[in-house]
């Protein structure tokens, strides 16, 4: 198992078009409440790294108990990704997609490591595979602000309608109440293509950069007790006090985005529409229902190298991935050495003389 790890994490790292001086970039990806951002911090601190955030709702200031960022005084490194537009603004992968890889090419001019870090898997993907974006997916777009309009006076309900009436084969992979995505794929069909098209592609999208992926891998159950923990934690860390101020803000759609996980359940309650308790039942069914979700798209990615984080031991889990980054790293330069006709050849060679080592 030991070996076959090691030859996954050099396949992704002698793969893609784009070179980087330092080394792949390192991504640690896994379910919410996996331990993702510990490990970032101590992989980053032990090879010269920055983090990447690759969350989308940690772009957003202000909202940073309800979407677990790391504070300010736990940071041991430079973070990068978060706080980047104000609650409510539009972002999008396809503006994640440039920011990110500007941070690539910012941090390996540095001389630094860029470690990935993130559950958002579109977020992951955009950054380091060759995914283009129809020009929907930038900000001022005004297919997407009239739908957005409809759906604001008539209900997500109506919007979905819309789009099943002339897109029966987007509208049936998303749910009535994504309205987000409801918006996108009208947005697609205006480019000339369609969100079923677009996510069928996705699976057969090359990769662009050279990257070494670890996934953090959780049991179910253990999961689900740290969800518990942590959003009990959001509260005694004075969550409802920070969407209080958000919402005096006047970023309360904002807070009450489908999205918005452990927010719009305690704007539900500050308008008296549950207690403070019922709240915080929904945000734990909610987050778990989010946790399953990550799981499914990150098991798709054959890529990733999956490290036991059933123990949230930071030390271990450091322990392990820092030989696998080594001989990805290793290989990575024996590869960009080569020409380009026994680029192939030296990354094959290098995974066969490792087999013997890890037998």
């Amino acid at each position: 198992m030991e070996n076959e790890l090691v030859e996954r994490a050099v396949t992704s790292a002698c793969s893609g078009d784009i070179r980087l001086a330092g080394g792949p970039v390192i991504g640690v990806v896994g379910p919410t409440a996996s331990g993702k951002s510990e490990l970032a911090q101590a992989i980053a601190q032990s090879i010269g790294g920055e983090v990447v955030s690759a969350d989308a709702m940690q772009v957003y200031r202000g909202m940073d108990i309800g979407t677990g960022k790391v504070p300010l005084s736990e940071r041991r490194v430079p973070h990068q990704g978060l706080d980047l537009v104000n609650p409510g603004e539009a972002y999008s992968a396809a503006l994640f997609q440039t920011y990110a890889r500007s941070c690539f090419s910012e941090c390996d001019r540095r001389g630094s490591r860029t470690i990935l870090c993130g559950g958002t898997g579109f977020y992951v993907r955009a950054a380091i595979d060759d995914y283009s974006f129809p020009k929907g997916e930038q900000v001022e777009n005004p297919v997407r602000e009239r739908w957005n309009a409809y759906a604001l006076f008539n209900g997500p309900q109506a919007l979905w309608d819309q789009l099943n009436a002339v897109d029966p084969a987007s509208a049936g992979i998303i749910p009535p109440n994504d309205v987000k995505r409801v918006v996108r794929a009208f947005e697609l069909r205006e480019d000339g293509t369609s969100y079923a098209v677009q996510k069928a592609k996705l699976a057969s999208i090359e990769q662009l950069y050279p990257v070494v992926l670890i996934g953090l891998r959780v049991t179910p159950s253990v999961l689900n007790e740290r969800i518990e923990k942590r959003v009990d934690e959001m509260f005694a860390q004075g969550l409802v006090d920070e969407v209080t101020h958000l919402l005096d803000q006047g970023f309360r759609s904002a807070l009450t985005a489908q999205q918005a996980i452990g927010y719009k359940e305690v704007v539900a309650a500050l308008d008296g529409e549950c207690t403070m308790d019922e709240a915080a039942t929904r945000i734990k069914t909610a987050t778990r229902h989010y946790a399953k979700r990550q799981r499914t798209w990150f098991r798709k990615d054959k890529r990733i190298v999956w490290i036991n984080a059933d123990d949230a031991d930071s030390a271990r889990m450091l322990a392990e991935s820092l030989p696998i980054i080594a001989r990805a790293d290793e290989a990575y330069h024996a590869w960009v050495g080569q020409d380009d006709s026994s680029v192939q050849r030296s990354a094959a060679s290098f995974r066969n003389d490792t087999k013997g080592e890890h037998d």
